[in-house]
């Protein structure tokens, strides 16, 4: 990467690949989509980001199945992969990421602490989604979920264009 911030390197490889993404975000709050478009050119590559903060924001924006939430709840595996699915059929992009997670102080419980995250990452092939564990304050958690999610886009890219 050539000590080239996250977010360039993901507009980069996006740009060069001629690549379009669409994110919904929760825990994050905007982060990821703030870093994105401050890169110059952003709006070639990044078609729109949603905060998704509600239970109900994530079923009316981007048809996550109340059945999802209530068996598995918005923290959750089954919910970024149905977000990143739904903001990606929404935008009509070649990518969704989605992210969703407890940033805390507050929230979190034995079974799903604070610093839980869970992120995925939609195209036409398949959906992937990773769990992640962050330590640290509020602020810090969000920026190491951002960074992750930079991270996951940049190695999507990396691995299509060895595939070209």
């Amino acid at each position: 990467m050539e000590d080239r911030p996250l977010e360039q390197e993901a507009a980069r490889l996006l740009l060069s690949l001629k690549v379009t993404i669409a994110v919904a975000e929760s825990c994050t709050g905007g982060l990821i989509c703030h870093r994105l478009t401050n890169i110059s050119g952003s709006s070639d590559y990044l078609e729109r980001g949603v905060v998704v903060y509600s239970n109900r924001s994530k079923m009316e924006l981007l048809g996550v199945s109340a059945d999802v939430i209530r068996e598995h709840g918005a923290v959750s595996q089954a919910c970024v992969r149905a977000m990143a699915t739904g903001v990606r059929r929404l935008a009509g992009t070649e990518l969704g990421l989605a992210v969703s997670g407890i940033a805390g102080p507050t929230g979190g419980t034995p079974d799903k602490p604070v610093g839980l995250v869970y992120m995925a990452l939609a195209w036409s092939e398949d959906v992937q989604s990773w769990k992640y564990f962050f330590e640290g304050s509020r602020e810090e958690i969000k920026q190491k979920a951002s960074d992750q999610a930079l991270m996951r886009i940049i190695d999507h890219c990396r691995s299509v264009k060895r595939d070209l």
